[in-house]
């Protein structure tokens, strides 16, 4: 369909077109070349991490992330449900078991009381959602994490540049995993990092991305055998992409500037109608609104019906997220039967609108009027 305003536009300038064109003109080294250490040593440098290792999705960096700290066969891994599945299956790509918590409404992040009560003897680790650019419960969960000895992963796909009390996510877990999907703060279409303290984490992760090889030299440019003394998969980010990496990051700034002030003039307008609830982010957290999700507190069909129409009217909207573990996959073919009461809920009620740097104010007026005039026409 041709949106009038679709869900999300990427943000991009003359700076991106030449750092892809120049490192193409340079015709060598598209695969492993300078910009892949240049993007990692800056991404470590904006999150305030010691090292940051880039993969070709956050899908292949959470999977890397599990490997690197030995979760495996029999262990098990709390994770919530309202999530893209991404964070559900990472476990199971390792042949460990995702084990579901329910969220808090506040952040839409794991509740950490639940958290608690889904600990058990096979529990090896917790990956927590930063939900849409707002930082979740992290400080509570990091808590939980380190009186059971368990490894904390955050899953900030959504959420690079977001903070709190000024600490930037990521830095409070053992590792921490950014996407650069399309959708994202900064993109490079497809692509993620994974960033980290430990340097015994950094060390496994550059071996899981490239087959388990040595990483002494440039495989494409040299004459030297490498030893592979691992399994490892074809996870490496391209330089090509991690040139647009770099002119992406230069803008963070400037893109979540714009975000939260056109999230800040939506809400104000959105704010008025009884029928909705805002983002309304905990005052110490720094929400950066990589999505902008509203809930209708009617529930189910009047959010279905309110997406509809504004569908047909040209907005896009989505719901972000329907629950993983309701999903055929995990119902039919894993038998999960969990009952998540606030996960439902919120996935019942849940309704993305459009949010990009670009959006203009008369685009924000016409999705603000536009909510308003379904509303009234319920309520008549």
């Amino acid at each position: 369909m041709d949106w009038k305003i679709p869900l999300f536009k990427i943000y991009w300038d003359e700076e991106d077109v030449r750092m892809i064109t120049d490192t193409i003109r340079r015709g060598m080294s598209w695969t492993i070349g300078p910009h892949i250490e240049k993007f990692e040593a800056m991404l470590a440098d904006y999150v305030g991490t010691k090292y940051a290792v880039v993969f070709n999705s956050g899908t292949s960096a959470l999977h890397a992330a599990l490997l690197a700290h030995g979760i495996g066969e029999g262990d098990e891994v709390i994770v919530p449900s309202f999530t893209f599945i991404a964070t559900a299956n990472a476990p199971l790509f390792v042949g460990a078991q995702p084990v579901f918590a329910d969220i808090e409404e506040e952040t839409y992040g794991l509740e950490p009381e639940d958290v608690k009560r889904k600990i058990t003897g096979k529990t090896k680790a917790i990956i927590v959602v930063h939900y849409g650019g707002c930082p979740c419960k992290i400080r509570e969960i990091r808590e939980i994490a380190e009186d059971h000895r368990l490894v904390l992963i955050e899953d900030a796909a959504e959420s690079l540049g977001a903070t709190i009390d000024g600490d930037k996510v990521g830095t409070f877990g053992a590792s921490a995993m950014f996407s650069f999907c399309g959708p994202k703060i900064i993109t490079t279409g497809e692509g993620g990092v994974l960033v980290t303290d430990l340097s015994s984490v950094l060390e496994k992760m550059q071996l899981i991305r490239s087959h388990g090889r040595l990483q002494t030299q440039n495989y494409f440019s040299s004459a030297e055998y490498l030893d592979y003394i691992t399994v490892g998969y074809n996870f490496r980010m391209s330089d090509i992409t991690a040139a647009l990496g770099i002119a992406q990051l230069k803008k963070i700034a400037q893109i979540i500037k714009m975000r939260r002030e056109n999230s800040a003039y939506i809400t104000q307008k959105l704010s008025e109608i009884a029928e909705i609830k805002v983002p309304l982010p905990p005052k110490e957290s720094y929400h950066i609104y990589q999505m902008y999700s509203i809930e209708i507190r009617d529930g189910k069909k009047t959010r279905d019906d309110l997406a509809s129409y504004l569908n047909n009217k040209g907005i896009m909207t989505k719901v972000y997220f329907e629950p993983v573990h309701q999903t055929y996959f995990y119902k039919h073919e894993l038998g999960y039967d969990d009952k998540l009461p606030v996960t439902e809920q919120v996935s019942s009620r849940i309704l993305t609108l459009p949010m990009y740097p670009s959006l203009i104010e008369e685009e924000m007026n016409f999705i603000v009027e536009e909510v308003v005039a379904f509303f009234s026409s319920v309520n008549k």
